[in-house]
């Protein structure tokens, strides 16, 4: 009963910024095309900003445990395939719509729910492994998107093929910000006091501005608009993922800790970016609109209930 409590606690103030963007839009009757205003300005300056300075302290991460970011990372790669052909199977979407159904059912709400979360539930001791899939995660999540919907769009097993996509995932500003941070953070490259402060306030500003934009975008589209898809892109993310990662995490026998962390950042809810790149390429974002607030109301009791079976299996 706890573990849920925190989780309610935790999810209390996204819910607020979520409410008060679809206010303005139901009730103060400001237009959709203000909500894709503050989308892009998130996606295209307040998410890079705050991805580029995470990137940069690559170089102070703990040492890596391949088969921690094995377990966690294969097992998001595993469960984007299967939600790509889920997609096309059942919902008989195009190659774009598939990559963004399958991103909605591996990327999670870590800042803001996974890692104070395995803070409260599982102690100090499990935030290295939490703070190096975090870093991770954008570097190889944003970029398998990326690609999958490049390809999709305009790829073809020519040449001319892979450079189109590979030039349009170079373009995209949240994989050019991540990317540019690691190469600099790697070789060392430290920022001036005064453009880290002001990248710093830029990312503050990303995480709220992005849920705001959400709360907009579900009193554009409407709560129940695509339920069905919604549904199932919350069933993917609370239950097909962490069933997965804890499945690799145990044939790689991994320590019943770091074993404990991947399954909880696999078992919390969607994260708001994926409301932001289904804007920017302009697919499912009235379905993933949903299927956040499905996944951030379910999750407080599947993420317990996935800790609770970690734990009883040792």
């Amino acid at each position: 009963m706890n573990a849920i409590l925190r989780q309610v606690l935790l999810a209390t103030p996204l819910f607020a910024l979520i409410l008060l963007g679809y206010a303005l839009v139901r009730l103060g009757k400001w237009p959709k095309s203000v909500a894709d205003a503050l989308s892009r300005f998130v996606f295209s300056v307040g998410l890079p900003a705050l991805l580029f300075r995470m990137m940069l302290g690559m170089s102070a991460l703990p040492a890596v445990d391949a088969r921690l970011l094995i377990a966690f990372f294969g097992g998001c790669f595993i469960v984007f395939a299967l939600g790509r052909l889920l997609a096309a199977w059942a919902f008989r979407l195009d190659g774009a719509a598939q990559s963004v159904f399958a991103l909605a059912g591996i990327f999670s709400n870590n800042g803001m729910l996974g890692l104070p979360l395995a803070k409260s539930m599982l102690g100090d001791a499990a935030l290295p492994a939490v703070a190096l899939v975090i870093v991770f995660n954008g570097l190889t999540l944003w970029t398998l998107v990326s690609v999958s919907v490049e390809w999709a769009r305009h790829g073809s097993p020519d040449l001319r093929g892979f450079v189109r996509t590979f030039l349009g995932v170079l373009k995209n500003p949240i994989v050019a910000s991540i990317l540019s941070g690691a190469l600099l953070g790697l070789a060392g490259f430290k920022l001036p006091e005064l453009a880290d402060q002001s990248l710093a306030q830029l990312g503050q500003a990303a995480t709220p501005l992005s849920l705001v934009a959400l709360g907009m975008g579900l009193g554009a589209y409407g709560i129940g608009s695509g339920f069905t898809v919604s549904l199932a892109m919350a069933g993917m993310k609370l239950v097909v993922q962490p069933l997965v990662v804890w499945g690799l995490a145990r044939l790689l026998h991994l320590p019943l800790l770091e074993t404990q962390a991947i399954v909880l950042l696999a078992s919390v809810a969607t994260g708001v970016n994926v409301y932001l790149m289904a804007q920017q390429f302009k697919t499912q974002e009235a379905q993933v609109a949903s299927a956040l607030v499905l996944s951030t109301a379910l999750s407080a009791l599947t993420t317990p209930l996935a800790l609770g079976l970690v734990a009883a299996a040792g």
